[in-house]
């Protein structure tokens, strides 16, 4: 079966060629593909030079247009592995969550974290996300937010088009579980870069939230 890694990155220099290499060191991943959302840092450079096949977005698209613009571009794989940029080198354990996926176990893997000291805000907009879901599927979801995700070629075509932003993670789960599709919760042993409790980690948390609730709020009216 061919698995395609997918990355969307966003100023990732400095991390994201180690996530490249984690990846690339998976022993299922055959090829890994980073989209750069219009970075201006040497992200994809740096991509590039850990081996990985680099697209460039024309603008700052938002995470969530960013991966759809790359998913209409590249060639159909078995299993897709969506991942953050900023995993480095724990980005190796993503094999925790190709597992259930290859063995026909899940259709889609969501990856849950374990909890970083010192690590993110008040899990308002996690536990928000939660319930959003829940509200529209019926999921009871532990983690809501991850981006590493694990899906085949099929439940990720029934997902599409994707969700605009950070709310492509709700989207994502609502429309698989509407779907049909088996979606499970699998922990893995990955770490982000910490995001803190200052100005910058509850901006880009209130984007999140933002983003999620847009994705919900089109999702009711369906």
């Amino acid at each position: 079966m061919k698995v395609l890694a997918l990355i969307a990155a966003y100023r990732g220099k400095g991390m994201i060629g180690s996530t490249v290499e984690a990846v690339r060191s998976v022993a299922d991943v055959d090829e890994v593909v980073v989209v750069d959302d219009g970075s201006s840092d040497g992200t994809a450079e740096e991509a590039a030079a850990a081996g990985a096949r680099v697209m460039i977005a024309p603008s700052n698209l938002g995470k969530g247009g960013a991966l759809e613009g790359a998913l209409g571009r590249i060639p159909a794989a078995d299993v897709v592995l969506l991942l953050d940029q900023d995993l480095g080198g724990s980005a190796k354990e993503a094999t925790a969550l190709l597992e259930p996926v290859l063995a026909g176990a899940a259709d889609v893997a969501i990856g849950v974290l374990p909890r970083q000291a010192g690590h993110g805000g008040f899990r308002l907009v996690k536990r928000m996300s939660a319930a959003l879901i829940r509200r529209l599927s019926g999921f009871r979801a532990e983690e809501p937010m991850s981006g590493q995700r694990a899906l085949t070629w099929e439940a990720l075509a029934a997902v599409r088009p994707l969700a605009g932003g950070f709310g492509v993670e709700l989207g994502m789960t609502v429309d698989a579980v509407r779907g049909g599709f088996r979606v499970a919760e699998v922990p893995v042993a990955m770490s982000h870069a910490p995001t803190g409790r200052n100005v910058s980690g509850f901006v880009h948390r209130a984007r999140q939230g933002r983003d999620h609730l847009r994705a919900a709020l089109h999702r009711m009216s369906r």
